[in-house]
Protein backbone atom coordinates (compact mmCIF):
# COMPACT_ATOMS: atom_id res chain seq x y z
CA UNK A 1 0.00 0.00 0.00
CA UNK A 2 0.99 3.43 -0.89
CA UNK A 3 1.67 5.69 1.90
CA UNK A 4 1.44 9.55 2.55
CA UNK A 5 2.16 12.27 4.59
CA UNK A 6 0.67 16.20 4.69
CA UNK A 7 2.81 19.07 6.13
CA UNK A 8 1.31 22.41 6.37
CA UNK A 9 3.76 25.28 6.59
CA UNK A 10 3.05 28.47 7.86
CA UNK A 11 3.76 30.51 11.43
CA UNK A 12 0.07 31.53 11.01
CA UNK A 13 -0.52 27.49 11.61
CA UNK A 14 1.24 27.73 14.92
CA UNK A 15 0.13 30.36 16.40
CA UNK A 16 -3.55 29.24 15.52
CA UNK A 17 -4.49 32.53 13.47
CA UNK A 18 -5.09 30.82 10.72
CA UNK A 19 -7.41 27.05 10.80
CA UNK A 20 -5.76 24.28 8.35
CA UNK A 21 -8.59 22.77 6.43
CA UNK A 22 -6.33 21.79 3.58
CA UNK A 23 -5.06 19.12 5.25
CA UNK A 24 -8.38 16.93 5.81
CA UNK A 25 -9.82 17.83 1.99
CA UNK A 26 -6.45 16.21 0.80
CA UNK A 27 -6.59 13.11 2.82
CA UNK A 28 -10.03 12.57 2.13
CA UNK A 29 -9.12 12.88 -1.55
CA UNK A 30 -5.89 10.42 -0.67
CA UNK A 31 -7.72 7.47 0.88
CA UNK A 32 -10.30 7.90 -1.81
CA UNK A 33 -7.60 6.37 -4.13
CA UNK A 34 -6.79 4.01 -1.96
CA UNK A 35 -3.36 5.78 -0.53
CA UNK A 36 -3.46 5.79 3.45
CA UNK A 37 -2.16 8.53 5.03
CA UNK A 38 0.22 8.28 8.23
CA UNK A 39 1.16 11.49 9.04
CA UNK A 40 -0.17 14.98 9.30
CA UNK A 41 2.43 17.57 10.24
CA UNK A 42 2.87 21.21 10.81
CA UNK A 43 5.83 23.50 11.07
CA UNK A 44 6.69 27.42 10.83
CA UNK A 45 8.23 29.57 8.27
CA UNK A 46 12.14 28.63 9.32
CA UNK A 47 14.50 27.14 6.58
CA UNK A 48 16.34 24.55 9.09
CA UNK A 49 12.21 23.13 10.17
CA UNK A 50 11.50 22.59 6.83
CA UNK A 51 14.54 21.06 6.08
CA UNK A 52 14.63 18.78 8.74
CA UNK A 53 10.87 17.91 8.83
CA UNK A 54 10.92 17.45 5.01
CA UNK A 55 13.88 14.83 4.78
CA UNK A 56 12.13 12.86 7.81
CA UNK A 57 8.67 12.71 5.94
CA UNK A 58 10.12 11.89 2.34
CA UNK A 59 12.25 9.05 4.55
CA UNK A 60 9.04 7.62 5.90
CA UNK A 61 6.61 8.13 3.40
CA UNK A 62 5.55 7.41 -0.18
CA UNK A 63 4.44 10.77 -1.27
CA UNK A 64 4.64 14.17 0.77
CA UNK A 65 2.11 16.94 0.10
CA UNK A 66 3.05 20.02 1.23
CA UNK A 67 0.72 23.81 1.48
CA UNK A 68 2.00 26.60 2.31
CA UNK A 69 5.07 28.98 2.31
CA UNK A 70 4.75 29.72 -1.61
CA UNK A 71 3.47 33.44 -1.49
CA UNK A 72 5.76 36.29 -2.83
CA UNK A 73 6.61 38.12 0.24
CA UNK A 74 9.52 37.09 2.31
CA UNK A 75 8.64 35.14 4.97
CA UNK A 76 7.21 32.75 2.19
CA UNK A 77 10.81 30.06 2.01
CA UNK A 78 9.56 27.10 0.89
CA UNK A 79 10.42 27.08 -2.86
CA UNK A 80 14.07 27.93 -1.75
CA UNK A 81 14.32 24.95 0.62
CA UNK A 82 12.78 22.53 -1.92
CA UNK A 83 15.33 23.97 -4.61
CA UNK A 84 18.06 22.79 -1.95
CA UNK A 85 16.54 19.42 -0.69
CA UNK A 86 16.71 18.20 -4.37
CA UNK A 87 19.49 19.95 -5.23
CA UNK A 88 18.86 22.21 -8.69
CA UNK A 89 20.89 24.30 -9.70
CA UNK A 90 18.52 27.44 -10.16
CA UNK A 91 15.63 28.45 -11.29
CA UNK A 92 13.30 28.43 -14.57
CA UNK A 93 10.80 30.93 -15.65
CA UNK A 94 7.25 28.60 -16.23
CA UNK A 95 5.82 30.10 -19.31
CA UNK A 96 2.43 29.03 -18.71
CA UNK A 97 1.78 29.92 -14.89
CA UNK A 98 3.34 33.35 -15.76
CA UNK A 99 0.64 33.92 -18.66
CA UNK A 100 -1.56 32.90 -15.79
CA UNK A 101 -0.51 35.89 -13.44
CA UNK A 102 -0.77 38.14 -15.74
CA UNK A 103 -3.80 37.15 -16.76
CA UNK A 104 -4.83 37.05 -13.22
CA UNK A 105 -3.22 40.40 -12.40
CA UNK A 106 -4.94 41.99 -15.65
CA UNK A 107 -8.40 41.26 -14.33
CA UNK A 108 -7.50 42.48 -11.21
CA UNK A 109 -7.18 46.07 -12.83
CA UNK A 110 -3.12 45.62 -11.14
CA UNK A 111 0.35 45.78 -12.83
CA UNK A 112 2.91 43.27 -13.26
CA UNK A 113 5.64 43.72 -10.56
CA UNK A 114 8.51 41.14 -10.44
CA UNK A 115 7.88 39.99 -6.81
CA UNK A 116 4.91 38.93 -9.29
CA UNK A 117 6.78 37.30 -11.99
CA UNK A 118 8.93 35.87 -9.67
CA UNK A 119 6.59 33.30 -9.01
CA UNK A 120 6.57 32.11 -11.81
CA UNK A 121 10.29 30.76 -11.58
CA UNK A 122 10.59 27.25 -10.21
CA UNK A 123 13.69 24.96 -9.42
CA UNK A 124 14.93 23.63 -12.25
CA UNK A 125 14.59 19.97 -11.12
CA UNK A 126 10.82 20.32 -10.57
CA UNK A 127 8.04 19.36 -12.82
CA UNK A 128 5.22 21.94 -12.53
CA UNK A 129 1.40 21.62 -12.60
CA UNK A 130 -0.20 24.82 -13.33
CA UNK A 131 -2.28 26.47 -10.77
CA UNK A 132 -4.92 28.00 -12.68
CA UNK A 133 -6.48 29.47 -9.50
CA UNK A 134 -3.55 31.81 -8.30
CA UNK A 135 -0.58 33.15 -8.87
CA UNK A 136 1.72 30.01 -7.39
CA UNK A 137 2.26 26.95 -9.14
CA UNK A 138 2.02 23.04 -7.65
CA UNK A 139 5.51 22.19 -7.69
CA UNK A 140 6.75 18.44 -8.06
CA UNK A 141 9.51 16.53 -7.05
CA UNK A 142 10.72 13.23 -7.79
CA UNK A 143 13.31 12.22 -5.70
CA UNK A 144 16.11 9.78 -6.91
CA UNK A 145 16.20 5.76 -5.48
CA UNK A 146 19.35 6.39 -4.00
CA UNK A 147 17.92 9.70 -1.46
CA UNK A 148 14.67 9.35 -0.73
CA UNK A 149 12.44 7.23 -3.16
CA UNK A 150 9.40 9.71 -2.52
CA UNK A 151 7.48 12.27 -4.87
CA UNK A 152 6.98 15.39 -2.96
CA UNK A 153 4.26 18.00 -4.07
CA UNK A 154 4.18 21.75 -2.94
CA UNK A 155 0.97 23.21 -3.01
CA UNK A 156 -0.03 26.73 -1.90
CA UNK A 157 -1.97 27.30 1.19
CA UNK A 158 -4.62 29.40 -0.27
CA UNK A 159 -7.56 26.67 0.19
CA UNK A 160 -9.61 27.86 -2.30
CA UNK A 161 -6.11 27.21 -4.69
CA UNK A 162 -5.05 23.71 -2.54
CA UNK A 163 -8.23 22.45 -3.33
CA UNK A 164 -8.50 23.47 -6.32
CA UNK A 165 -5.14 21.43 -7.66
CA UNK A 166 -6.65 17.90 -5.72
CA UNK A 167 -7.49 16.88 -8.74
CA UNK A 168 -4.82 17.81 -10.66
CA UNK A 169 -2.27 15.95 -8.24
CA UNK A 170 -4.72 12.88 -7.87
CA UNK A 171 -4.04 12.30 -11.93
CA UNK A 172 -0.44 12.40 -11.53
CA UNK A 173 -0.50 10.19 -8.40
CA UNK A 174 -2.92 7.40 -10.40
CA UNK A 175 -0.38 7.77 -13.45
CA UNK A 176 2.91 6.86 -11.35
CA UNK A 177 1.61 4.97 -8.48
CA UNK A 178 -0.24 1.12 -8.58
CA UNK A 179 -3.41 2.14 -6.43
CA UNK A 180 -4.41 -0.07 -3.98
CA UNK A 181 -8.21 -0.45 -3.28
CA UNK A 182 -9.42 0.75 -0.03
CA UNK A 183 -13.39 0.87 0.61
CA UNK A 184 -15.57 2.95 3.28
CA UNK A 185 -18.89 2.56 4.75
CA UNK A 186 -20.05 4.47 7.19
CA UNK A 187 -23.30 3.56 9.79
CA UNK A 188 -24.79 6.50 11.78
CA UNK A 189 -25.65 5.09 15.31
CA UNK A 190 -27.66 7.91 17.67
CA UNK A 191 -28.45 7.16 21.32
CA UNK A 192 -25.40 5.38 22.89
CA UNK A 193 -22.81 6.55 24.45
CA UNK A 194 -19.26 5.77 22.46
CA UNK A 195 -18.46 2.99 25.45
CA UNK A 196 -21.33 1.77 25.72
CA UNK A 197 -21.42 0.80 22.01
CA UNK A 198 -18.32 -0.90 21.99
CA UNK A 199 -18.95 -3.02 24.21
CA UNK A 200 -22.66 -3.83 22.37
CA UNK A 201 -20.84 -4.62 19.46
CA UNK A 202 -17.40 -5.89 20.76
CA UNK A 203 -18.57 -9.96 19.55
CA UNK A 204 -19.43 -8.52 16.23
CA UNK A 205 -15.87 -6.02 16.17
CA UNK A 206 -13.79 -9.18 17.09
CA UNK A 207 -14.85 -11.28 14.86
CA UNK A 208 -14.31 -9.15 11.60
CA UNK A 209 -11.33 -10.09 8.91
CA UNK A 210 -8.11 -8.87 9.48
CA UNK A 211 -8.53 -6.54 6.67
CA UNK A 212 -11.65 -4.84 7.90
CA UNK A 213 -11.15 -2.05 10.23
CA UNK A 214 -13.70 -0.60 12.18
CA UNK A 215 -13.54 3.71 13.32
CA UNK A 216 -15.65 5.35 16.15
CA UNK A 217 -16.34 8.74 15.26
CA UNK A 218 -18.09 10.76 17.47
CA UNK A 219 -20.33 14.27 17.17
CA UNK A 220 -22.54 15.96 19.01
CA UNK A 221 -24.56 16.98 16.17
CA UNK A 222 -24.99 13.47 14.67
CA UNK A 223 -23.91 10.88 17.26
CA UNK A 224 -21.43 8.10 16.04
CA UNK A 225 -20.62 7.43 12.94
CA UNK A 226 -18.72 3.78 12.63
CA UNK A 227 -16.73 3.84 9.69
CA UNK A 228 -15.93 0.27 8.18
CA UNK A 229 -12.75 0.23 5.96
CA UNK A 230 -11.38 -3.04 3.99
CA UNK A 231 -7.98 -2.54 2.16
CA UNK A 232 -7.08 -5.02 -1.08
CA UNK A 233 -9.15 -6.70 -3.15
CA UNK A 234 -11.45 -6.41 -5.98
CA UNK A 235 -14.04 -3.43 -5.69
CA UNK A 236 -17.20 -5.31 -5.97
CA UNK A 237 -15.64 -8.24 -3.96
CA UNK A 238 -14.88 -5.58 -0.93
CA UNK A 239 -18.62 -4.34 -1.30
CA UNK A 240 -20.01 -7.78 -0.81
CA UNK A 241 -17.88 -8.34 2.07
CA UNK A 242 -18.83 -4.89 3.96
CA UNK A 243 -22.88 -4.99 2.99
CA UNK A 244 -22.68 -8.77 5.14
CA UNK A 245 -21.01 -7.11 7.76
CA UNK A 246 -23.01 -3.90 7.55
CA UNK A 247 -26.43 -6.20 7.78
CA UNK A 248 -25.17 -7.76 10.87
CA UNK A 249 -24.26 -4.40 13.01
CA UNK A 250 -27.84 -3.22 11.65
CA UNK A 251 -29.40 -6.38 13.58
CA UNK A 252 -27.72 -5.76 16.60
CA UNK A 253 -27.99 -2.12 16.86
CA UNK A 254 -31.93 -2.12 15.60
CA UNK A 255 -33.15 1.70 14.87
CA UNK A 256 -30.12 3.12 17.08
CA UNK A 257 -28.90 3.19 13.33
CA UNK A 258 -30.75 5.75 11.57
CA UNK A 259 -28.63 5.75 8.22
CA UNK A 260 -26.35 3.55 6.14
CA UNK A 261 -24.43 6.41 4.57
CA UNK A 262 -22.56 9.61 6.10
CA UNK A 263 -25.13 11.26 6.97
CA UNK A 264 -27.26 13.43 9.78
CA UNK A 265 -29.90 13.26 11.97
CA UNK A 266 -31.65 16.26 10.61
CA UNK A 267 -31.38 14.93 6.67
CA UNK A 268 -32.76 11.55 7.98
CA UNK A 269 -35.86 13.57 10.04
CA UNK A 270 -36.19 15.31 6.19
CA UNK A 271 -36.30 12.05 4.16
CA UNK A 272 -38.94 10.56 6.98
CA UNK A 273 -41.31 13.81 6.51
CA UNK A 274 -40.68 13.89 2.41
CA UNK A 275 -41.71 10.18 2.04
CA UNK A 276 -44.80 10.47 4.61
CA UNK A 277 -45.53 13.65 2.86
CA UNK A 278 -45.87 15.66 6.21
CA UNK A 279 -44.79 18.98 8.06
CA UNK A 280 -42.58 20.26 10.70
CA UNK A 281 -42.32 22.78 12.93
CA UNK A 282 -40.61 23.77 15.64
CA UNK A 283 -40.61 26.16 18.84
CA UNK A 284 -37.33 26.61 20.41
CA UNK A 285 -36.63 28.29 23.51
CA UNK A 286 -33.02 26.80 25.18
CA UNK A 287 -31.79 26.11 21.72
CA UNK A 288 -31.87 29.44 20.37
CA UNK A 289 -32.69 28.23 16.89
CA UNK A 290 -30.31 26.05 16.36
CA UNK A 291 -32.87 22.72 15.16
CA UNK A 292 -34.20 25.44 12.73
CA UNK A 293 -30.83 26.06 11.16
CA UNK A 294 -29.98 22.14 11.13
CA UNK A 295 -33.34 21.36 9.28
CA UNK A 296 -32.94 24.43 6.87
CA UNK A 297 -29.21 23.43 6.34
CA UNK A 298 -30.76 20.18 4.27
CA UNK A 299 -31.27 21.36 0.47
CA UNK A 300 -34.91 21.09 -0.28
CA UNK A 301 -36.33 21.30 3.42
CA UNK A 302 -39.07 23.77 2.26
CA UNK A 303 -41.04 21.01 0.76
CA UNK A 304 -41.56 19.48 4.38
CA UNK A 305 -40.66 22.19 7.09
CA UNK A 306 -43.10 25.37 7.28
CA UNK A 307 -41.01 27.62 10.36
CA UNK A 308 -40.24 27.87 13.84
CA UNK A 309 -40.53 30.22 17.21
CA UNK A 310 -37.67 31.15 18.88
CA UNK A 311 -39.77 31.82 22.26
CA UNK A 312 -36.84 32.57 24.54
CA UNK A 313 -38.55 35.42 26.44
CA UNK A 314 -41.69 33.92 28.77
CA UNK A 315 -43.73 36.63 27.24
CA UNK A 316 -43.21 34.96 23.85
CA UNK A 317 -44.29 31.56 25.15
CA UNK A 318 -47.55 32.63 26.37
CA UNK A 319 -48.58 35.21 23.55
CA UNK A 320 -47.36 33.62 20.42
CA UNK A 321 -47.72 29.77 21.58
CA UNK A 322 -50.57 30.33 23.90
CA UNK A 323 -48.74 28.30 26.61
CA UNK A 324 -50.97 29.21 29.72
CA UNK A 325 -49.70 31.23 32.82
CA UNK A 326 -50.95 29.15 35.00
CA UNK A 327 -48.99 26.57 33.67
CA UNK A 328 -45.24 28.05 33.82
CA UNK A 329 -46.20 29.14 37.01
CA UNK A 330 -47.06 25.35 38.40
CA UNK A 331 -44.54 23.59 36.47
CA UNK A 332 -42.19 26.24 35.91
CA UNK A 333 -40.16 27.09 32.44
CA UNK A 334 -38.13 24.21 32.26
CA UNK A 335 -40.67 21.41 32.67
CA UNK A 336 -42.10 18.87 30.67
CA UNK A 337 -46.09 20.57 30.71
CA UNK A 338 -44.46 23.83 29.23
CA UNK A 339 -42.58 21.72 26.32
CA UNK A 340 -45.81 19.91 25.66
CA UNK A 341 -47.63 23.30 25.67
CA UNK A 342 -45.01 24.92 23.38
CA UNK A 343 -45.41 22.07 20.71
CA UNK A 344 -48.89 22.26 20.73
CA UNK A 345 -49.01 25.72 20.15
CA UNK A 346 -46.16 26.17 17.16
CA UNK A 347 -47.92 23.27 15.24
CA UNK A 348 -51.69 25.07 15.64
CA UNK A 349 -49.66 28.41 14.60
CA UNK A 350 -48.28 26.87 11.76
CA UNK A 351 -51.05 23.87 10.81
CA UNK A 352 -47.53 21.69 10.70
CA UNK A 353 -47.90 17.82 11.03
CA UNK A 354 -45.64 17.25 13.61
CA UNK A 355 -43.78 20.06 16.07
CA UNK A 356 -40.80 20.10 18.07
CA UNK A 357 -39.94 21.73 20.83
CA UNK A 358 -37.29 22.62 23.71
CA UNK A 359 -37.19 24.36 26.87
CA UNK A 360 -34.38 23.88 29.60
CA UNK A 361 -30.91 25.35 30.81
CA UNK A 362 -27.96 25.46 28.47
CA UNK A 363 -26.01 27.21 30.73
CA UNK A 364 -23.72 28.80 32.49
CA UNK A 365 -26.05 28.78 35.52
CA UNK A 366 -28.70 26.86 36.48
CA UNK A 367 -31.93 26.92 38.41
CA UNK A 368 -32.75 25.55 42.42
CA UNK A 369 -34.87 22.34 40.41
CA UNK A 370 -32.94 21.98 37.50
CA UNK A 371 -28.91 21.96 37.08
CA UNK A 372 -26.97 23.12 34.05
CA UNK A 373 -27.84 20.99 31.23
CA UNK A 374 -31.20 20.16 31.84
CA UNK A 375 -33.58 20.07 28.63
CA UNK A 376 -37.04 18.99 28.14
CA UNK A 377 -38.30 17.73 24.55
CA UNK A 378 -41.72 18.08 23.02
CA UNK A 379 -42.76 16.05 20.10
CA UNK A 380 -46.79 16.86 18.93
CA UNK A 381 -47.85 14.88 16.35
CA UNK A 382 -50.92 13.17 14.58
CA UNK A 383 -50.90 10.83 17.34
CA UNK A 384 -50.99 13.09 20.41
CA UNK A 385 -47.83 14.93 21.77
CA UNK A 386 -45.01 13.33 24.11
CA UNK A 387 -42.23 14.90 26.17
CA UNK A 388 -39.19 13.63 27.35
CA UNK A 389 -36.26 14.96 29.55
CA UNK A 390 -32.38 14.42 29.28
CA UNK A 391 -29.27 15.91 31.18
CA UNK A 392 -25.71 16.81 29.27
CA UNK A 393 -22.81 17.76 31.19
CA UNK A 394 -21.14 20.09 28.71
CA UNK A 395 -20.26 23.72 28.21
CA UNK A 396 -22.92 25.93 26.62
CA UNK A 397 -22.14 25.28 23.26
CA UNK A 398 -21.88 22.03 23.60
CA UNK A 399 -25.20 21.23 25.52
CA UNK A 400 -27.28 24.08 22.48
CA UNK A 401 -25.55 20.86 20.05
CA UNK A 402 -26.47 18.02 22.15
CA UNK A 403 -30.36 19.20 23.14
CA UNK A 404 -30.73 19.64 19.47
CA UNK A 405 -29.36 16.07 18.15
CA UNK A 406 -31.62 14.55 20.95
CA UNK A 407 -34.46 16.44 19.69
CA UNK A 408 -33.97 15.23 16.32
CA UNK A 409 -33.61 11.76 17.07
CA UNK A 410 -36.38 11.43 19.26
CA UNK A 411 -38.76 13.30 16.62
CA UNK A 412 -36.80 10.65 14.33
CA UNK A 413 -38.10 7.80 16.55
CA UNK A 414 -41.49 9.00 16.90
CA UNK A 415 -42.19 9.09 13.03
CA UNK A 416 -40.84 5.62 12.41
CA UNK A 417 -43.47 4.82 15.06
CA UNK A 418 -46.35 6.59 13.85
CA UNK A 419 -45.34 4.98 10.05
CA UNK A 420 -45.40 1.71 11.54
CA UNK A 421 -49.00 1.66 12.94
Amino acid sequence: MIHASICTIGNEILIGQVVDTNSSRIAAALEEAGIRVTRMVSFGDDRAEILNNLRNELTQSDIVITTGGLGPTKDDMTKAVLAELSGSTGYVEHAGQLAIIHDILHSRGLDMLEINRAQALVPDRCEVIENRLGTAPVMVFRFPTDSFNATLYALPGVPFEAVGAIPDIMQDIRAHYPLTNILHRSLMVYGLAESALSELIAPWEDALPDEMHLAYLPHPLTGIRLRLSIYGGMHEEQEARVEEQIVRLKEILGNRVYSDQDDTLEATVGRLLKKAGMTLSAAESCTGGEISHLITSVPGSSAYYLGSVTSYAVSVKEKVLGVPAETIEKFGVVSGEVAAAMAEGVRKVTDSDYAISTTGLAGPDGDALNPVGTVWIGVAGPNGVKTEKRHFRNDRKRNIQRFSAEALNILRLQILEDLSH
